[in-house]
Parts: structure tokens; sequence; C-alpha cells
């Protein structure tokens, strides 16, 4: 085999002439060879589908020279045969018509094209008619012109859809999946096919009477509910287990109809017009065969009981019928309030109620919002028990009621009154301390004239200070005591009365102070004040020095004496170290030594007069 361009050269034998077709696919078409390609594929006993790459005419031709052993065939394709094939033959001629074929060369080295092709102005080659674009093709409503070489297919716009595939002639066909084995059947059933699906019937068949539910297990069939009945008319049906039997018919009304007067038909039971007041109270209405109630406002008809029930609005409306609790009546509801308040007037609200207004408070209440609230005056608690009564405060018996009076605390309702004892006291402004009554300023002492009144806490005391001999009372106070008024007696010797002048006590002072009993004694308390000229302005050259002394009275050690320097003043303090328990009274009999050079030059005697109250006031 040599291939040239534009030329294909024959040799001998059918298997030279199916390769020269082969190689001649890419050259203009010579349907000579196309046909002998079929011829020898028939002689070799080979399919007529040969599956080569050819042309699709080249293809119809070898088929139909392959399938077709007609003599008129046989003597075409000796005429055929007859073209000098060693030539080049420019193009063939197809004619098919109902998968008749023929062809035949044109002499005179004259072309032409396979049908779907047209002659080029070149004359010898032949290109593709586009029948869509020329609309010279036949394809029918619904279906879509696609072009081919030599050719066109129709195709069609909607596919077939599910149980459906589409043939070479564009049509659809049903799919049998019982014979492509695409069904699901199980093994107990069998496959049947049906347009466009399957179906899967039970292998076991059911006996007459029965029918096969989707399981395979037969089922009765009731009889009597076949459309046209099978028992004649004036027999009722009654269906049986695998068959059905008919009886004469007597009439049996249904719900909602009676038998007529006659016993021939069935009519409406009224039943809005029973005395059993069919909807309770409720507007009915008849219908055929049943009724229907009209409910009031409240209720609603109920079509399972054919009653009116009562509707719940509390629940079906929560929160916005009423402003604290909704209870639920036949029919209705009913707003109410919590306790402090009141239902308004428009039956859904609630206003606040002031409670004070009756009076639930034994003294005095404050309204509040939703509730009250009781409150006591000065010297009253309101009780634990029921909040509401007022109990009188015993401030007496309080943890600071002891500090509450100075000496005696006597409750009295909502208050208290302090005391104090029955004589030398007085209460004071405040209401609560005693204060001592001086009745040495208010002239309710008893002293005579020859005697001298003292105050002191809780009473007085009438004194009478003589001085010794050879002394006499004076105002000079050289020495003075603080904190009570003090009775003073310089010496006064006579004339040529040695032992007077040698005596070193220069003066003798009386002095009267009252002190408490003190409740919480913790430090020394200063109780009196000896001041005296520094020896520094002493008018001798020689200063002395003042030693203090306490020579009698010091009942329990109970006091001492202490020297100090208080602005350019020597002072002698006297102090109580130790406490002391009223009443008690003792003269403290104190002496202020001046020394110079180690001898007393005079001293001064101080008699301080003490008088310790009961009280600690």
């Amino acid at each position: 085999i040599q291939v040239q361009t534009g030329q294909c050269l024959h040799s001998s034998g059918p298997n030279t002439c199916l390769k020269s077709v082969l190689l001649c696919t890419s050259a203009p078409q010579v349907c000579c060879e196309c046909c002998l390609l079929g011829r020898a594929a028939q002689e070799q006993g080979l399919t007529c589908d040969l599956n080569l790459s050819v042309s699709y005419q080249c293809g119809l031709v070898s088929r139909a020279c392959c399938m077709d052993k007609s003599p008129e065939m046989q003597n075409h394709l000796l005429v055929s045969h007859k073209c000098d094939i060693n030539k080049y033959c420019y193009a063939t001629e197809v004619y098919v018509e109902n998968t008749t074929v023929w062809c035949h060369c044109l002499g005179n080295n004259t072309c032409s094209c396979f049908g779907g092709y047209k002659l080029k102005p070149d004359g010898k080659n032949c290109e593709d008619i586009n029948e869509c674009l020329l609309g010279s093709h036949h394809c029918r409503t619904g279906e879509r012109c696609i072009n081919t070489l030599g050719s066109y297919r129709c195709q069609r716009e909607i596919s077939c859809g599910t149980g459906y595939e589409l043939t070479d002639s564009n049509t659809c066909k049903d799919i049998d999946e019982c014979e492509t084995g695409t069904h699901n059947c199980l093994q107990d059933f069998e496959c049947q096919n049906t347009p466009g699906s399957f179906r899967c019937r039970p292998k076991l068949q059911c006996p007459e009477g029965f029918i096969q539910d989707a399981l395979g297990s037969c089922i009765d069939i009731n009889e009597c509910l076949s459309g046209t009945g099978p028992c004649p008319p004036g027999q009722v049906c009654f269906n049986t287990v695998g068959s059905y039997t008919c009886q004469r018919n007597s009439v049996n009304c249904g719900r909602g109809y009676h038998l007529n007067a006659e016993g021939t038909r069935c009519v409406d039971i009224d039943e809005c017009a029973g005395p059993d007041n069919t909807c309770a109270g409720h507007g009915c209405i008849n219908l055929v065969g049943t009724y229907r109630c009209e409910c009031r406002t409240g209720f609603i008809f109920n079509s399972i009981t054919r009653v009116c029930d009562d509707i719940n609005e509390c629940r079906h409306y929560p929160g916005r019928l009423c402003a604290h609790k909704c209870e639920n009546i036949l029919g209705s509801y009913k707003c109410s309030c919590t306790t402090g308040f009141k239902l308004a007037s428009d039956g859904r609200n609630c206003d606040d109620i002031n409670e004070c207004e009756s009076g639930p408070c034994s003294q005095e209440c404050a309204n509040v919002y939703g509730s009250y609230q009781c409150y006591c005056r000065r010297g009253y608690q309101l009780s634990d028990v029921d909040g509401i009564t007022c109990e009188d405060i015993d401030e007496c018996a309080l943890p600071t009621g002891g500090h509450i009076c100075s000496y005696r605390c006597h409750n009295t309702p909502g208050s208290f009154q302090c005391m104090c004892p029955m004589k030398g006291y007085t209460l004071a402004p405040n209401g609560r301390s005693c204060q001592d009554v001086d009745e040495c300023v208010t002239g309710t002492h008893t002293c005579s004239d020859t005697e001298s009144c003292f105050n002191v806490q809780g009473g007085f005391r009438c004194l009478n200070f003589d001085c010794p001999p050879n002394y006499r009372r004076s105002g000079e106070t050289t020495a003075r005591v603080d904190r009570s008024d003090t009775i003073r007696c310089i010496k006064f010797c006579q004339p040529n009365d040695i032992s007077c002048v040698l005596d070193p006590v220069h003066s003798v002072s009386h002095t009267v102070i009252s002190l408490p009993t003190f409740r919480e004694f913790t430090k020394p308390e200063e109780i009196v004040f000896l001041r005296s000229i520094t020896p520094s302005h002493y008018p001798h050259v020689d200063s002395p020095d003042i030693v203090y002394d306490i020579q009698e009275g010091n009942v329990q050690n109970s006091f001492d004496i202490i020297k100090r320097f208080e602005h350019g003043m020597i002072v002698g303090v006297i102090r109580q170290v130790k406490p002391l328990v009223g009443p008690l009274s003792t003269v403290l009999k104190l002496a202020m030594n001046y020394v110079t050079n180690g001898v007393v030059s005079h001293r001064n005697i101080i008699n301080v007069h003490i008088y310790v109250s009961e009280f600690w006031f």
C-alpha cells in the first residue's frame, strides 16, 4: 500500500482493499472502496459493525454492502469495481433509502459530493451543509437540531425522565428494570415492569378474598366497601374473613338520624329542639345529621365532645389581663390584688391601700407601697412578736443604765426619771446628774454664830476653829491651800515670852475639803496644793529649803505628799493614792518645814479636814 497526496493506490486482494480504505479515510471518500470494505468483512466472517475510524457516510455504505446480498447490489458492486481504482477518484455519490445503498463513479473526471455535502467552487473538494442553519432539517416540535458532518441529528429539549431512556431515533423508551436487574425487590418478591418504573410483587399468591399488603402478608378484602356493593338492592353487606354475606336490609340510621314514622327512611334529628338542653344554655344551630353550639363569650366549641368549653383566659393571656393575680371563672376571669393593694375601678389594675387610715399601729404608722410600717415614739420600741405594738423601753435596765443617772434611775412609760439622795443633793438641769447643794451659801445650814459653815458633798459641817494660845487669826496668805477656804492662825508672842519665840511653829491653818467615793480608782488623785515662794525669792541670803511632812491622820496610808516647782513657786501636792469608801472623815495634819543649813528655822502646820462622801458624785 502506498499513500500519495490526493491518491489511493489499489492492490489486489480483499485484505489489501480493507487496509486501503483505512488509509484513505483522510482523502475524499470513494464509494467503491467503502462498499468493498463491507464485502471484505462479509467474506471473512467479521461483524458488519466495524469499529473503524471512517466517516459516517462510509460506515453506512460499508454496513449496507456487508448485510445486503441482492443481485442488484452485486451487479452494482461489479460496476463499482470496474471503476479505475488505480486512478484518483475525486468524489462519489451516496444514496440512502430505507438502508438500501448504491453508488457509482462519474466519468470525465467529474466530481460530486456525498449527501450532506456540497461541492466547493474549485470543483474538487466538498464542504459540509449546515441543515440546522438553512432550516432544511426535519426535527419535530420539542426537538433541537444539532448539525453534524454530512448530516444533522434531532435531540429532545426535555429529558425523558426517571425510568426512560433516549433511543437512537430520538424517542423515549421505557427502561425494563426487571430485565436489566436494576430493581431492588427482595428474594421473596418478583419484579414486574411498569411504564417508567417497576413493582415488587410477592411470589406467594393470596387466596380469593384476600390481598397482599406491602410486606407480602395476606389481609382480608372488605368487599362491602366496594363502590358498587356485592349485595343486591334491599340487602345489607356484612364482611367476613375472606368473604362476605348479604342479609335482608333493616333500616339502621346513623348518629344524628332516626327512622321516620313509616319506618322506611332516616330523617334528621333536630337536637336543638330536645328538652335536654343540648348546648347547656348556649345557642344551638341544627345541621343535617348533627348540630353546632353557638357559645357565649368566654367559651369555645369543642368539635370532639360537642360542648362549649370554658376558655381559661388567664392561661391564654398570661400577664396581660390583670396587674397582679388572675383567677379563671366559668366563662370569664377575675382579677385580684396581693396584700396591701385593692382592685382599681377598671377591674384590672391595683391601687395601694393606705393601711394607716385604719390605725393598725399602737403609736405611729407610715404607709409604704403595698404595705405599711409601724414605728414608735421616743422611749418605746417595736414589739418583736407582732411588729405593731410599741413596748416601753426600760432605760434603767439597759447595759448603760448605770450611767444614765448619777444616783438612781426610775423607769416611766416612754422615758425614765433620775433621782438624787434625799438630802444634800438636787437634780441638775440635764435631768440626769446630781449636784451638791451648798447649804452654806443658801443659808439652809444650822451652824451657830460661833461656828463656821463648811460645805461638803451631800451636806455641811459646822466647825469652830479657835487659835491656840500665842496665835491669832490673820488674813495674810503667804502660804495658801487650794480647793477650799482656809482659816489661818499666826504666832503672836507676848513680850519676854522666850518659849513662844523659840517655838518653830510659825502658823497653824485649818481647811476643809470633801471627796467622793471614786468608782474607778486607777491612778493617784491630787486633792490639795500647798504653794510657797521659792527659796530664790526668800529675803535672807541663805535660802531655806522646804520639806513637807504628814504628821497625823493618814488613814491606811491613803495619802502622800510630793514637791514640785510650778511658775517660780514651790508646790506641795497632797495626793490620794488608795481608794476610800465613805462615809469617812479624817484630819490630815501636814507640816511645811523651812530648813536652813540642816536646821528647821520655822514650820507651818496645815490641818486638812477631809470628808469622804458615800457617793461617787
